[in-house]
């Protein structure tokens, strides 16, 4: 019997891509090449803005992503992940039209919460306007308890919006990490126990914000989901 393909739907955008990938590759207990797991990759960076169709401002990204989900289907995927947040607004109707099984970034990185902080009952969410126009993390939350609170919106623009543009676009992530840092000390005045970086290119420059409350990086969660859905062992 074959090993279980895990297929990445991935390009939404690139480093955030790449940021999975390699924390795949680190968190599988593998002593050889051979024994990491089996991974096909499409990386389109030209789907359409998924938080400019949200906001009715952009064309629907559905298409495009519906090209990359038939395309890992072809290729033996027994489920796909999506490092990207904000595309999850769009699952249920890539899996209705494909039939292929995508893993819930958004609850993983909730669980990771709890696992950071048991009994965490406020969690403050960093993420696009798309994210939140969407009330992903709202409606996870209230199927596992937990109370979801996000920055203000002049905070939104001035600080999240910016870092994740910054970083998009191979800018000054110093300073977008400032950016992020604010914006964390926001949510922790607003009463957050732990903080998700609920945008992919957040973990690339949250290192000042966890150091005013714990962070969980929505890409890790997202890793451990897979590694548990293909059966790997990471833990003793």
């Amino acid at each position: 019997m074959s090993r279980p393909l895990l297929g990445v739907l991935g390009g939404m955008g690139p480093l955030a891509t790449a940021h999975f990938y390699r924390m795949l590759v680190e968190a599988t207990p593998a002593k050889t090449d051979q024994e990491h797991v089996r991974v096909a990759i499409w990386a389109d960076p030209s789907v359409p803005d998924r938080t400019e169709f949200l906001l009715g401002e952009g064309p629907s990204p559905v298409p495009a992503m519906l090209d990359g989900l038939r395309w890992l289907r072809a290729a033996g995927a027994d489920c796909v992940v999506i490092p990207c947040n904000t595309a999850h607004a769009y699952v249920e109707e890539l899996v209705a039209s494909t039939g292929v099984p995508v893993l819930d970034m958004v609850t993983a990185a909730l669980r990771s919460c709890q696992a950071v902080r048991p009994g965490v009952r406020r969690v403050g969410v960093l993420a696009t306007r798309g994210t939140r126009a969407a009330r992903l993390y709202e409606r996870a939350g209230s199927r596992l308890g937990i109370e979801v609170v996000q920055v203000p919106s002049a905070v939104q623009r001035e600080h999240v919006d910016t870092a994740i543009r910054t970083v998009k676009a191979g800018g000054d992530l110093a300073e977008a990490a400032r950016s992020i840092e604010t914006a964390a000390r926001v949510l922790h005045a607003l009463g957050a126990e732990v903080g998700v970086a609920a945008c992919t290119e957040i973990p690339l420059v949250m290192a000042g914000a966890e150091r005013v409350l714990p962070m969980v990086d929505s890409t890790a969660g997202l890793v451990e989901a897979a590694l548990a859905r293909l059966a790997v062992r990471t833990g003793p």
